[in-house]
């Protein structure tokens, strides 16, 4: 289909529930640094224990493609390093990138692991990069790596790269971290480019994987059957010396207007402005808010959320926690009997890995007993006009918006204004499940 690059997703090669002596046997060796150019298809016995990248390498250079793999390996370590485990070497979860000619041109080692007992933390995080003729440099980190600050935030900010290729797999957990949702939130954030491929297991809740730009997605997300899918599209490269939507952000907090005047309508940092006419969030709430209905707490990804509900047909509400308030104008094209819910969470997540979160969250519930809100919830039915925001402590502000059947859509219009960050959305395309601001405050961790 003419594609100049292929990513696969991980634990593809291998697969799940090893102990570190199971796996081993698995397991490829890795020269770390790979002194001069190795072409593992060429030279197959420059290295003992490469049977899984020769035969990616030949993969990559049959095909002239540029091939992003994921695979177990391992590299002797010495007692003297304090760090060696006892077993005399360290087993890598790694994702290595051939050229079009099966050269080996980067491998990474994942550095945030989940729950993956055969695998070691590598003592320093990979950054990671590498070029091709076609799309300039494309970053690579795996997974779980996408919640943290190191490596991924960093190589991107350090390198100001714009395409990412992201080997995963993903558990998804709804209503705000399924895979498809948070890898456009991703995208839509740093303004990059980003191919994730996931594994595609739906007994273990593992789907969704997709091609996605800042403003447009190719996804597959499937939980009924088990065939997995090839996607394939076409994308425009984002050329580096375009400010992310971040740098944007931490500039427009101070001056929005005058940033948003001087911009042109044909620039991608138009998401990030917004009309003029549009009112300065926190109007509705000077005059105090005894039209909120009462708070009510439920769990919402293992977190304790404070919610208040969304009731009606329009409205106005507000809902804090800890320093964190956030604030809702909604109107529902037609009421029906569903239940939403407007949540906030500002502390610290301790399930499944240990991270700072701040979040609003506007959220279909289960059922419509408040216990209910927070609940995975896969279809929906109205279709609400909303404008949500928080008064955020951290730039880096993931916006999420899902809709009925796991499908994506998109904000008209998003970023800072007055210190508060904003999503807002005139008629969602089907029936909303999940518009939240998905903050990660990383200095917290």
């Amino acid at each position: 289909q003419g594609a100049q690059i292929i990513v696969f997703p991980e634990d593809g090669i291998h697969g799940f529930n090893f102990t570190r002596s199971s796996i081993y046997p698995y397991l490829d060796f890795m020269p770390h640094s790979h002194s001069g150019k190795w072409n593992p298809c060429r030279e197959p016995y420059l290295f003992n224990d490469t049977e899984v990248i020769q035969r990616l390498s030949c993969m990559a250079r049959k095909n002239k493609i540029f091939l992003v793999a994921n695979l177990g390996t391992k590299q002797p370590c010495e007692h003297s390093d304090p760090r060696c485990p006892s077993d005399g070497r360290y087993q890598f979860n790694t994702n290595v990138a051939l050229d079009d000619e099966g050269t080996l041109v980067a491998t990474y080692r994942k550095h945030n692991l989940y729950f993956e007992y055969a695998f070691d933390t590598p003592p320093e995080p990979d950054y990671i990069f590498f070029d091709t003729p076609f799309a300039g440099k494309f970053g690579m980190f795996t997974c779980f790596d996408i919640l943290f600050f190191e490596p991924a935030v960093n190589l991107i900010r350090q390198y100001n790269l714009k395409q990412i290729v992201y080997p995963t797999a993903w558990m998804n957990q709804l209503p705000l971290l399924s895979a498809v949702e948070f890898q456009q939130a991703f995208a839509t954030a740093f303004n990059v480019n980003i191919l994730a491929a996931n594994i595609h297991h739906p007994t273990l809740g593992m789907t969704g994987s997709g091609i996605y730009t800042p403003v447009k997605s190719f996804i597959y997300h499937n939980m009924e059957s088990y065939g997995g899918k090839l996607i394939v599209a076409e994308i425009p490269v984002i050329t580096p010396d375009y400010k992310t939507n971040l740098e944007s952000n931490e500039r427009f907090r101070e001056n929005l207007h005058d940033s948003c005047r001087s911009s042109t309508s044909t620039s991608l940092d138009d998401e990030v402005c917004f009309k003029e006419q549009e009112e300065t969030p926190g109007r509705v709430f000077e005059k105090g808010n005894e039209q909120s209905p009462p708070p009510f707490y439920a769990e919402m990804m293992y977190d304790n959320f404070t919610f208040v509900p969304v009731w009606g047909e329009k409205g106005e509400l507000q809902v804090c926690a800890n320093t964190l308030c956030c604030y809702l104008n909604y109107r529902r094209a037609v009421l029906t009997d569903e239940l939403y819910a407007l949540g906030v969470f500002d502390g610290l997540h301790t399930v499944h890995g240990t991270y700072y979160v701040q979040a609003c969250a506007l959220v279909k519930c289960g059922g419509l007993s408040f216990s209910t809100c927070g609940q995975e919830v896969t279809d929906a039915t109205a279709l609400i006009d909303f404008q949500l925001w928080g008064n955020m402590s951290t730039p880096y502000i993931f916006p999420l918006l899902l809709t009925s059947g796991i499908t994506l859509d998109f904000a008209d219009h998003m970023g800072w204004k007055n210190h508060h960050y904003f999503i807002s959305k005139n008629r969602t395309s089907s029936g909303l499940l999940t518009a939240a601001l998905y903050g990660r405050w990383y200095e917290k961790d």
